[in-house]
């Protein structure tokens, strides 16, 4: 059986309904799933997954969250050879039309240096999840599960 982790940090609750989402969206194709907030993850999180997923939003000026610093500062140096990868990011384009979704994208570069494949590119939502956006993150899941 496949084994997806996703770790989420959130602050307004969009980026928690998010991982609820891909969690939902995984568990229905079949994965085994485990979520854990930022603040609970210690760098080995991803050592026994098959599929890593990073859901994040972006903090003022294109801050990664508090709670994912640490995190995002050891992934770098972790061997992710062999798994499959995806970020989500939540934002707001109307606050923050320069930073959108910026910790998302430093998210994908930390991936990508573990040897871990990006399994589809990143997901940038505005605010909260609806309509269009679940479709997207359903599809998201279901490519992150094939590649």
């Amino acid at each position: 059986m496949t084994l997806v982790k996703i770790a989420y940090a959130s602050m307004t609750g969009n980026t928690e309904g998010i991982s609820e989402i891909l969690e939902d969206a995984f568990k229905e194709l079949g994965a085994d799933v485990e979520r854990a907030e930022a603040e609970d993850v210690e760098s080995d999180f991803f050592e026994d997954a098959n599929v890593c997923v990073i859901a994040t939003y972006t903090y003022n000026d294109g801050e990664l969250p508090f709670d994912f610093e640490d995190f995002y500062g050891n992934l770098p140096e972790q061997d992710l050879q062999g798994k499959v990868f995806g970020v989500v990011g939540s934002g707001d384009s109307e606050l923050y039309p320069d930073y959108f979704c910026k910790a998302a994208e430093d998210f994908e570069e930390a991936f990508i240096k573990t040897g871990a494949t990006k399994g589809h590119e990143t997901v940038k939502i505005e605010n909260a999840a609806e309509g269009e956006d679940i479709d997207h993150l359903k599809a998201f899941a279901k490519a992150l599960l094939e590649a």
